[in-house]
Parts: structure tokens; C-alpha cells; sequence
């Protein structure tokens, strides 16, 4: 029988209009399990607010909530309804460690722990769905935004390849700040079998010149990437690119990274301002590389890989200057003291959780008041390959 319900939802899920899912799913799921309703909780771009699809509701800050811890911790939370007279079921939405948001499942009586399975693999099937649907429709980013995104903050978003990734070997998880006007800074990653690439950005100036500029620097890094280019040819060819448009006058920080998934190697450019911090063994400690000319400033800038290694148990933050040189009212730098302390505060968190509480600690820094910089943060947690 649990096979019938999972192929007959399954059915239901792909064979639905992008549109048109979150409903087929809450349909599909009500008549199989006899459920009093079903929702889909997608988390905002702030990660802060989960917002109901189905049902309409008003969105809500999920912190210290039952569908929150479920979205926090990636696992099943039972729950008693606010009346007590019904249980819910809230399921973590995630790909691949990509997190998107909560399925809701609401029951007359207490699941068991074979209810809880079966509808944990429907989530699952969920999840990707929605992530293929996403492409197809504007409906679920129109529901994510709780206020109107910027020209700058719409590039930027499409840009991103997810928040997160989870491998065996790594865990790595990013968020952009202000997330609803994000202007130059950005993050990108490729997987494969033997190498994980990143690259932090940040495209000089404000606004959608900023953002442009910024894409401009991803797509020819991907270019060279995805021609089997090395770290140094990426660079090269990703200055040049700007160089030949911009003639010197805009330029982009950038870092580049390259892990080998066996060894721990890891090659790196360090072409402007982003930061890179280590945690090992509880100790917090910056990775020092050679400062080399961002990309765009020189037409014949030659770059150099260095190299570092990571150990199993390592965790890498990686902070644009918007964070470490971020000034509170009182013109204190969070990069002296507080984010040091910050990094230590979160080292049991998981890289997803962890960049989120980050960027809230940024703007609690901040006081409230509009962030003078905008800023990406990059966490990744490295097991390496046995």
C-alpha cells in the first residue's frame, strides 16, 4: 500500500503544471493519507520568514517554531496544532542539502513512524519537483519575496547556482545581504568527482551597473571553467574579458578556490578582497594568500595559484569586505573582534544555519539601519574522501 500512495502522488507531482504544483501536491497528499490539509512553507530570500503557498496564510519568522526547527535542523518535527485537536507534520524541502523550504501535513491523529517515512520520501519527491518547476513559473519566487527585489538583487539571485550543497565529502552553504538589494557581491561553485571550484565576487560600485559588472565576471569564469581552463587561465580569461569591455575602468575582487576531494589540496588566486577563516579544533585563524590585482584592472595581469590544505574537520568561512569591514554605529570594525567570536558561536551549527545566523548577526551589528556594503558569506564544512 505505501508503494500505491508514493506512485500515485508521484504521478500526481510530475504530471502537474509548474504553476499549478503546490496544489496537485496538497491534493495528491489529502487523499492518500486523509489529511485535513497540506501546505508548502517556502522560506524567503532572508531566510527568516517562512510563507505559505497553499493556504494563503500570512508569512511568519521561523524561528521558535515547530515548521522552523523542521527547516533548521532538516528533520521531521511532530507537532500538536494550536487547538490540539489535530497533529502536524512539517518535512524539511531540500535537494541535495539545498534547502527551499517545509512541507506541512496535517493529520486527525498522531502519525507513526511509517506515516512519517512514507510522507519524509514524499517530501523528498517534492522538493525536486518544485526545483525543476521553479524554472517554468514566477509563482514560488514571487511567493519568497516578502518585498520587492531590486534590478541588482533579481541578477544576483538568478546567478547563484543554490544556498547549499552536500556531498560525502563537504558540506558548503551561502547567503547574500541586503538579500532584497544585493548589488556586486556574488558566489559560485562546481562539483565533480575529484574537485570542488568556488569563486566569491564582488563587482565594483552600486546598484545594476555593480550587478552587471558581476555578471559579466561569473559567466567568463564559467566560460573558461567549463572549457577545462585551470584556475590561472580562469582568471586570465575572466580579466581579460572585463578589461576588453570596461578598458580598466571597472574591475572585480574576486577569490578563486579549487579542492581536490582526495587530498585536500586546495589552489587559490586571491585577486581583491574577500577573506577566508579557518576553524580547527576550535581555534579560529585567517588563511593568509598573496593579494594579487583584481580582475578587469589590467589588461596583462599575470596570476599565480598558491596553495593550502584543509583536513577533515576543517570548517572555511569565506566573507566579502562587506562583512569584515562592516562598522557599527559606534565605528567599531566587525572584522576586529566580533566576527571571530561570531565564527566560534556557530562551529556546532551546519554550514546552512550557520551563514544564516551570520548574516543576522551582521545586521544586528549594523543596529538596524541600512547596511553601508553589501556582503556574501561562504561556509563550508570538509570531511574529505576516506
Amino acid at each position: 500500500m505505501p508503494e500505491e500512495k508514493l506512485s500515485t502522488i508521484e504521478r500526481a507531482v510530475w504530471e502537474a503544471q509548474p504553476h499549478a504544483l503546490a496544489g496537485a501536491v496538497a491534493t495528491a497528499i489529502e487523499q492518500a493519507y486523509g489529511a485535513v490539509s497540506v501546505d508548502l512553507l517556502l522560506a524567503d530570500y532572508r531566510l527568516d520568514f517562512l510563507v505559505p503557498v497553499v493556504s494563503g496564510r500570512p508569512a511568519f519568522r521561523m524561528d521558535g517554531t515547530p515548521a522552523g526547527r523542521a527547516f533548521a535542523a532538516q528533520e521531521p518535527v511532530t507537532a500538536k496544532a494550536g487547538d490540539g485537536d489535530v497533529w502536524e507534520l512539517h518535512l524539511p524541502l531540500a535537494v541535495l542539502g539545498d534547502r527551499s523550504g517545509v512541507l506541512t501535513v496535517v493529520l486527525e491523529d498522531e502519525p507513526d513512524s511509517a506515516t512519517r517515512e512514507e510522507l519524509y520520501v514524499v517530501a523528498g519527491v517534492v522538493a525536486r519537483a518544485l526545483k525543476i518547476a521553479d524554472v517554468g513559473t514566477d509563482v514560488f519566487r514571487r511567493a519568497r519575496r516578502r518585498s520587492r527585489l531590486t534590478l541588482a538583487a533579481e541578477i544576483q539571485w538568478e546567478l547563484l547556482p543554490g544556498r547549499s550543497c552536500v556531498t560525502d565529502e563537504y558540506h558548503l552553504a551561502g547567503q547574500l545581504e541586503p538579500a532584497y538589494a544585493i548589488w556586486g557581491d556574488n558566489f559560485d561553485w562546481s562539483t565533480s568527482a575529484e574537485h570542488l571550484i568556488v569563486s566569491v565576487t564582488n563587482g565594483m560600485g552600486r546598484g545594476a551597473e555593480a550587478a552587471l559588472l558581476t555578471q559579466l565576471a561569473v559567466g567568463a569564469l564559467r566560460n573558461a571553467r567549463r572549457s577545462g581552463a585551470d584556475l590561472v587561465d580562469q582568471a586570465t580569461l575572466a580579466n581579460e574579458t572585463i578589461y576588453n569591455q570596461h578598458h580598466g575602468q571597472r574591475h572585480v575582487s574576486t577569490l578563486l578556490l579549487r579542492f581536490d576531494v582526495a587530498t585536500g589540496r586546495v589552489g587559490a588566486i586571491d585577486a581583491g578582497s574577500p577573506k577566508i577563516f579557518r576553524l580547527r579544533d576550535g581555534a579560529v585563524e585567517s588563511v593568509e594568500l598573496e593579494a594579487q590585482l583584481p580582475l578587469g584592472m589590467f589588461d596583462d595581469t599575470r596570476y599565480t595559484e598558491q596553495e593550502f590544505f584543509v583536513e577533515s574537520g576543517d570548517r572555511l568561512v569565506i566573507f566579502s569586505d562587506g562583512f569584515h569591514t562592516a562598522r557599527s554605529p559606534r565605528g567599531e570594525t566587525y572584522g576586529t573582534v566580533a566576527l571571530a567570536a561570531a565564527l566560534r558561536q556557530t562551529q556546532l551549527q551546519s554550514p546552512s544555519e550557520t551563514v544564516r545566523t551570520l548574516t543576522r548577526g551582521l545586521l544586528d551589528y549594523y543596529g538596524g539601519i541600512e547596511l553601508a556594503d553589501d556582503a556574501v558569506v561562504l561556509c563550508l564544512d570538509w570531511v574529505g574522501r576516506a
